[in-house]
């Protein structure tokens, strides 16, 4: 369903186990003007009404690195404060996704809260021991998958993580991988980042690959079977304002331990 989140009523939802979302980021986002609570966009009071009403077992909010900055202190401590004021012992934390295994550069903070009275705690998942893969490693497969001859050098080249995916905005002609800087980090890795392909390089290819929307949802840590659609630009706005997959899931692990009472 799509809609707007000012018009859901969450009362018919009372009592679930819980509530996840990530709330917009370009109110925080040091890549806009950081209005905050000024920001027709900021959708923190939504999520706060949100969980008066669902009173859920835990929560959990997503949103950008900006978040922590200094600027942003007394509306921080207000929205963890309401937090606890509703029932909830709530943390605060900032993940990185290369952690979890995602071949990317993509700090994101994390607000989690567990119902006073719930059994359990709640502990942040601790990283993986396992070094996330470059770029190359990640992508070798697909980027191959037409017999590309130039491949081996590519995946050399690309033997790092990813900048941070970018989802894009209404004010892009187009999808790409984002501004100049973050172009220019992708073209370091041997990637064009004016634009996204339709599919991988052929056998004969030449030059600076582009990604295909499979890729960035690959490098964002999704499954190679999700459909985003035939349309890329809507299937890049999905991708990168997503939040990774595995680090859901390892935050997700950890909640439901908590809601169990598990170690």
């Amino acid at each position: 369903m799509c809609a707007d989140v000012r018009k859901f009523d969450g009362r018919p939802y009372s009592g679930v186990d819980l509530l996840a979302g990530g709330v917009p980021c370009p109110p925080f986002s040091v890549a806009s003007k950081q209005l905050g609570k000024e920001d027709e966009r900021d959708l923190f009071p939504e999520a706060l009404r949100l969980l008066a009403e669902m009173k859920p077992r835990a929560v959990m909010i997503e949103n950008v690195r900006g978040l922590l900055d200094p600027k942003f202190d007394s509306y921080r401590d207000a929205i963890l404060r309401r937090i606890d004021e509703l029932g909830y012992d709530v943390q605060i934390k900032l993940l990185q996704a290369s952690d979890y295994g995602v071949p990317q550069i993509r700090p994101r903070v994390l607000i989690v809260g567990i119902r006073k009275g719930e059994k359990g705690h709640f502990s942040f998942p601790p990283p993986r021991k396992k070094t996330a893969p470059s770029v190359g490693e990640t992508l070798r497969p697909m980027m191959g998958s037409r017999g590309w001859r130039h491949l081996e050098s590519w995946v050399k080249r690309a033997n790092r993580i990813a900048p941070t995916i970018v989802g894009g905005s209404k004010k892009h002609g187009g999808p790409d991988l984002g501004p100049t800087r973050a172009r220019k980090a992708w073209a370091e890795l041997g990637v064009d980042g004016l634009g996204i392909a339709n599919e991988p390089p052929s056998e004969d290819f030449e030059g600076m690959p582009r990604l295909t929307k499979e890729m960035l949802a690959t490098i964002q840590g999704f499954p190679t079977d999700w459909d985003f659609g035939k349309k890329k630009t809507s299937a890049c706005r999905m991708i990168g304002n997503a939040f990774p997959p595995p680090v859901a899931e390892a935050v997700g692990v950890q909640i439901k331990k908590g809601l169990n009472n598990e170690r």
